[in-house]
């Protein structure tokens, strides 16, 4: 081989052709300088994978759930899991599908307050920080958190951190999620404390269907407690005559259960694998006292929920005295439904002369104050399902006056008024002026009286 056929790249120069030795020399430069830039390039790149990977660690770091709420979920699985199968639940019990009129308009703790959202509620942190200043004791605020956090019942000891969160509205635990419910498969019998429930701690999740499909993901297992009143009389424990029974004894609605007026019956599937079965299923927002469609088309059930107020009188000289019957009918459902502890009924009877003037008036009231919630047996609500709580009153009448009717009047209050110096040392926790400005509006929305019903009897 002569030195001008030499190969390129073999380190020798062609010494006959200078022109070509320095179009070679360029050329050189030329990848040197690409080499050169494709490493600045490529370390720049890898600058930026390398921080933004490290300030992604730190951010999931921050975000990252503590240790004693990753042990809490090895057991009650967050409903965000669910999801992935269960997409159609799961909004529902999120709020997210569907949302009807009286979810929208009347979308408060008495109409429709979703169970998703019974920890990190406002109006539950309000109260739950009212409650706690009336010290109550371990046990107490165990048994207040264990119907809005039921996993407490299973991890007792992490009672306090959750009533944290709660106050520090950074709730990082559920409350009520699908695994709250379907990890139960049992009730305790009549007699016991509630809430009743018992939660079975493992990976099998319990249900209504007799043949659950088979999946890869959990264990399945069918069980009738999830179409009996008992199941949901664990925690809504004053809605029945017998929390026990799994029916309801009526005389009109004979063997209707909760979940045929709080789950709507619907077909599909449960799950949204295709080909999965079409079942009777019932919807998950567990919507409260305002379900417009069940109430319009079953006027037996809107006679039987309705209230009614009669009334027992009698006139001797100057006083008018008597007894005020509070009914709910057949139904057996107390009166007026929701929270079974801190609801506050009012009953006033007034005697009014031919001009509307009250003449005589007095105010019966009925529930707990705050510094008495939990502290004993809770006591019956205002009228228990199918029976009648009697009210006796006497008035006595201003000399010379002339009465024409009489009055009652009943209302109620979803919490207790707090007394002044409880509701300023609870203000007195809160961090800053928004805070106890939104703590404020509430506790005056929450314990504001509502018209239920009322009677007039002529004199």
């Amino acid at each position: 081989m002569t030195e001008s056929q030499q190969p390129i790249g073999s380190g020798l120069v062609v010494k006959d052709a200078g022109g070509q030795r320095r179009a070679d020399e360029g050329q050189a430069k030329v990848r040197a300088k690409l080499l050169a830039g494709l490493g600045a390039v490529l370390l720049l790149i890898g600058a930026a994978v390398f921080y933004d990977g490290r300030a992604a660690a730190q951010k999931a770091d921050a975000q990252a759930p503590s240790g004693w709420v990753d042990e809490v979920e090895r057991i009650f699985i967050r409903s965000e899991d669910c999801k992935q199968c269960h997409d159609r639940h799961y909004e529902e019990w999120k709020g997210m599908r569907e949302q009807t009129p009286d979810l929208k308009t009347f979308g408060r703790v008495d109409a429709a307050l979703l169970h998703g959202t019974s920890l990190e509620s406002p109006v539950f942190k309000t109260v739950l920080g009212l409650w706690l200043q009336t010290n109550p004791t371990a046990e107490q605020r165990m048994r207040c958190l264990s119907c809005h956090a039921p996993s407490v019942t299973v991890f007792p000891q992490y009672a306090d951190k959750i009533v944290a969160q709660v106050l520090a509205g950074k709730v990082e635990v559920e409350g009520i999620g699908c695994a709250s419910c379907h990890l139960i498969n049992g009730v305790a019998a009549s007699g016991s404390a509630p809430p009743t429930f018992k939660v079975q701690a493992g990976k099998v999740l319990h249900g209504p269907y007799a043949n659950p499909e088979e999946n890869l993901v959990h264990p399945s297992s069918q069980s009738d407690l999830y179409r009996g009143a008992n199941y949901c009389a664990s925690c809504h424990f004053d809605k029945v005559k017998d929390v026990a029974r799994r029916d309801l004894v009526g005389e009109i609605l004979q063997g209707t259960v909760c979940q045929d007026c709080h789950m709507e019956p619907s077909t599909g599937s449960s799950t949204s694998k295709r080909g999965s079965l079409t079942r009777s299923i019932g919807r998950h927002w567990f919507r409260g006292v305002v379900i417009p469609g069940v109430m319009l088309k079953n006027r037996n059930l809107q006679a039987e929920w309705m209230p009614r107020v009669d009334i027992e009188v009698s006139q001797s000289g100057g006083t008018v005295e008597g007894t005020v019957l509070v009914r709910n009918g057949s139904l057996p459902h107390s009166f007026p439904d929701g929270d079974p502890v801190l609801k506050q009924f009012f009953l006033s009877i007034s005697v009014k002369d031919a001009k509307g003037q009250v003449l005589a008036t007095e105010q019966k009231q009925f529930g707990l104050p705050f510094d008495q919630v939990l502290r004993g047996p809770i006591p019956d609500p205002l009228v228990k399902g199918g029976t009648t709580r009697r009210a006796p009153f006497k008035l006595a009448l201003p000399s010379g006056s002339s009465p024409a009717t009489l009055e009652a009047l009943l209302t109620y209050a979803l919490i207790p008024n707090p007394e002044p110096a409880l509701k300023e040392r609870y203000l007195a926790t809160l961090a800053t002026d928004k805070d106890r400005e939104t703590a404020l509006k509430l506790i005056q929305e929450y314990a504001q009286p509502r018209v239920l019903t009322f009677r007039t009897k002529v004199l």
